[in-house]
């Protein structure tokens, strides 16, 4: 049975390897003819030209039978690409193996396989490659030179050769394929993110949509009591069908109740979410609001840090989804892990606007401190029973992005002994944060 991720689509093109290999057959079958009549040098043209014939006849064969843009299975890659380091090392062979200057060509089937596959599926090609670049090293038709006798290489000399080689083979591989899963880390926590912007647009617009709806139904409900009015005056007192009527008009004004209510919040939620501006001390107290529990303070503190004399007038924000979200994200970080008590110190001067957010909790854990910020990294205990933290990660990521589209730097760290807690700090250039929408 064959590893189920080798039948997994991987993220190289068809279309990619087909022209990496028409460049390679180029410089190949350039440098070999270079070799042979510009330096005269006893290369075995036949052989060569036979080898690169080869890639160039399954490139045409590629090219027919399958759609360019179609993206390869693992296990088709890994044959494409072992294929193309078979090719290379049936050049170097007949060229003077891993003496030859071009025997570093090896690694670059390897650096594409860690950029596009699984770490397994390039562990693998790399073995391989550190294979065929072993026999290399042991068998070889000489190295073409002008003399009859080429150069003897010493034995250390090749040891070194291929221990250079295998290392450049297991760095470049790794490097490679780490520098790629974090592309690919950030690239999925972005989408995340974007996700959490959207629906906040989506809740906003609701309001909106709300304020439509009472609008629109306005006008038949009115009909509606209207005609119910005409009835009960027509209706004898005695009708069965009275007690029908007085019904009707009492959900009609219940339901005119609700669309007043309705088309109000949907004024406010125009005014307030989307065109509002709001002083500093009004946006804390929204995003603390919802976040006060009986068992943690909350002290909110505002500050003009400026000089007594010029002192600054408080900043007026326009508010937007994602600045209520990131503030709202942290402070319920912090409530979250703190023992009894959550500070919120806000300072601002004509310059700078600056928000500290503290908690009495254990801190930031040390293995953590360093790498809050990126994606899937979470300060979150493990709970009993669980093999992976409670946390995704994503929340700190998803603030600390969105702080930094509105112009903000962050700062985390944990307070000074004896103290106990974490501490973040935010700050904006003035008049970025107060134009950021």
């Amino acid at each position: 049975m064959f590893n189920p991720h080798f039948s997994q689509a991987s993220r190289l093109r068809l279309r990619t390897t087909i022209r990496l290999r028409w460049f390679a057959v180029a410089g190949q079958t350039a440098t070999i003819l270079t070799l042979y009549y510009g330096f005269r040098f006893p290369v075995p043209l036949a052989l060569c030209l036979a080898v690169i014939l080869l890639s160039a006849g399954l490139n045409s064969v590629l090219s027919i039978a399958y759609p360019r843009s179609q993206l390869l299975s693992s296990r088709f890659a890994i044959m494409l690409l072992s294929y193309d380091v078979f090719q290379l090392s049936a050049l170097l062979f007949l060229t003077g193996g891993l003496e030859n200057p071009f025997a570093f060509l090896l690694i670059v089937p390897v650096a594409v396989s860690a950029s596009t596959q699984r770490l397994t599926v390039t562990a693998m090609l790399a073995g391989f490659t550190v294979v065929l670049a072993t026999i290399l090293a042991r068998y070889h038709l000489p190295l073409p030179w002008t003399d009859s006798q080429p150069p003897v290489l010493p034995l250390n000399y090749m040891l070194g050769l291929w221990s250079a080689l295998v290392s450049c083979i297991v760095f470049i591989a790794f490097y490679a394929w780490r520098i790629e899963q974090e592309a690919r880390q950030m690239a999925q926590a972005l989408s995340a993110a974007e996700l959490v912007l959207a629906r906040e647009q989506r809740l906003t617009a609701l309001d909106g949509l709300a304020a439509a709806a009472a609008h629109q139904l306005g006008t038949p409900l009115s009909t509606i009591v209207l005609v119910a009015k005409e009835l009960e005056r027509e209706v004898p007192k005695d009708s069965p069908a009275r007690d029908d009527i007085l019904l009707l008009q009492t959900q009609a004004a219940r339901c005119r109740d609700i669309l007043s209510q309705l088309s109000k919040s949907g004024r406010e939620g125009e005014e307030d979410i989307i065109f509002s501006k709001m002083r500093l001390r009004h946006l804390i107290e929204e995003v603390v609001a919802p976040l006060r529990t009986p068992g943690i303070e909350i002290d909110v503190f505002l500050a003009d840090g400026s000089p007594s004399s010029k002192p600054a007038s408080e900043p007026v924000i326009t508010r937007n989804p994602g600045l209520m979200h990131s503030l709202v994200n942290l402070v319920e970080n912090a409530v979250e892990f703190a023992s009894e008590r959550v500070t919120i110190d806000a300072t601002f001067d004509q310059n700078k606007v600056l928000i500290r957010i503290g908690d009495d909790g254990p801190g930031f854990h040390p293995n953590v401190i360093n790498l809050l910020g990126e994606p899937y990294v979470t300060n979150r205990p493990r709970a009993e029973g669980d093999r992976e933290e409670s946390g995704m990660g994503l929340g700190f990521f998803i603030a600390k992005t969105l702080l930094e589209r509105s112009g903000a730097s962050i700062q985390i760290a944990n307070r000074v002994l004896p103290e106990t807690g974490a501490l973040v700090e935010i700050s904006w250039p003035r008049d970025r944060l107060e134009t950021s929408s």
